[in-house]
């Protein structure tokens, strides 16, 4: 049994996925956007809000070489610079603490994902109960190592890392001491197209690591994650908008409101179904049990006759004997007259 807690709510085998609505850049600097984006994700039932800690500075440098051009054709932030993409997406550290509490007083955990070790000693000033490492910071172990070193809960997007790489970066919390991990599958295109999800990575990921394994979804909808959480994810991070409409830097594959609240009360769905491995009906299926098939009398039989397939039959309900039993009847006596739609028992065969 793989089990995290973080603040009040464990996380991980039997229990409920968690959903972390993740703000990213999409409150475009805007203070105001960002409290009402909190605000509609405690609405649609989010248990979590998360941040991400950096400035321009601390991610990159402020250089329009080609190293430093977002070149994809297909991005969405084609022709950009990293220094000036980061810092439209970035949120003001000084937002940090009057949104975490906001939160918390709404009812969700808060959190963020430091991108170097200055981010991760502001967050521990604000007592964060956990912390999260993007996907393309997954092999800073320097990194990693320092946010293990807080003995709090380690979420990590296992984004493009081999196996080695998560196995190299697991050893590093471990080696601090913490045990306290949750490894996220995770396909790092923004959006990701469903095809590239590959989440049967879960069920081995499930297998071969040891912990908890949640997901970080970038495709548009919520068909991905709902499909993770029925291979086992008990975490699921989509990125939120309050309106696709009105931009945003990661509004193209975030969710508006009614869409995590869709993902919410779904994904409780696909938990509840899961269910435990359970054959011969469920408890609420006994009812149902009735209108199986069994052995009932279609014609008149009188004392002494013979049972036949011309008088006896296996047809619904399910009140009589069990139909694997019809052949060796064939040809057995009746001990008494019986009516036509009579349920054949033992007591009526000789």
């Amino acid at each position: 049994m793989k089990k995290i807690r973080i603040a009040d709510i464990e996380i991980g085998d039997d229990c409920q996925p968690f959903i972390v609505a993740e703000l990213s850049g999409n409150h475009q600097q805007d203070f105001s956007l960002a409290e009402k984006m909190i605000e509609a994700a405690a609405k649609a039932g989010a248990h979590a809000i998360k941040l991400q800690t950096y400035t321009p500075e601390t991610m990159t440098l402020n250089l329009q070489q080609e190293d430093f051009i977002v070149n994809e054709e297909n991005s969405l932030w084609q022709g950009e610079s990293l220094y000036e993409l980061y810092g439209k997406a970035s949120t003001p550290w000084e937002w940090h603490k009057p949104l975490f509490e906001k939160a918390q007083a709404l009812g969700m955990i808060a959190f963020s994902s430091p991108f170097d070790a200055s981010a991760v000693d502001f967050l521990e000033t604000l007592d964060v109960p956990c912390y999260k490492i993007a996907s393309f910071e997954n092999n800073d172990l320097p990194l990693i190592r320092k946010v293990a070193q807080t003995g709090k809960p380690v979420i990590v997007s296992t984004g493009m890392a081999s196996q080695y790489e998560i196995e190299e970066l697991i050893d590093t919390i471990r080696d601090t001491g913490n045990q306290q991990i949750i490894l996220l599958k995770c396909t790092s295109n923004y959006p990701a197209d469903a095809s590239d999800s590959h989440l049967t990575t879960i069920v081995h990921m499930r297998q071969t690591f040891n912990c908890p394994i949640g997901l970080s979804d970038h495709s548009n909808g919520v068909t991905v994650s709902l499909a993770g959480v029925a291979l086992g994810a008990c975490l699921v991070e989509k990125h939120f908008v309050l309106n696709r409409q009105a931009g945003g830097v990661d509004a193209e594959f975030s969710l508006e409101p009614n869409e995590l609240h869709h993902l919410v009360t779904e994904s409780k769905k696909v938990y509840s179904a899961l269910g435990k491995i359970q054959y011969g009906g469920s408890g609420n299926e006994q009812q149902s049990k009735k209108y199986r098939r069994s052995i009932y009398c279609h014609k008149p039989i009188a004392k002494g006759d013979i049972f036949t397939e011309e008088n006896i039959r296996v047809i619904r309900p399910g009140f009589g004997l069990a139909p694997k039993y019809f052949e060796s009847i064939l040809g057995k006596i009746a001990t008494e007259s019986i009516k036509p739609g009579t349920a054949l028992h033992w007591k009526l065969i000789e």
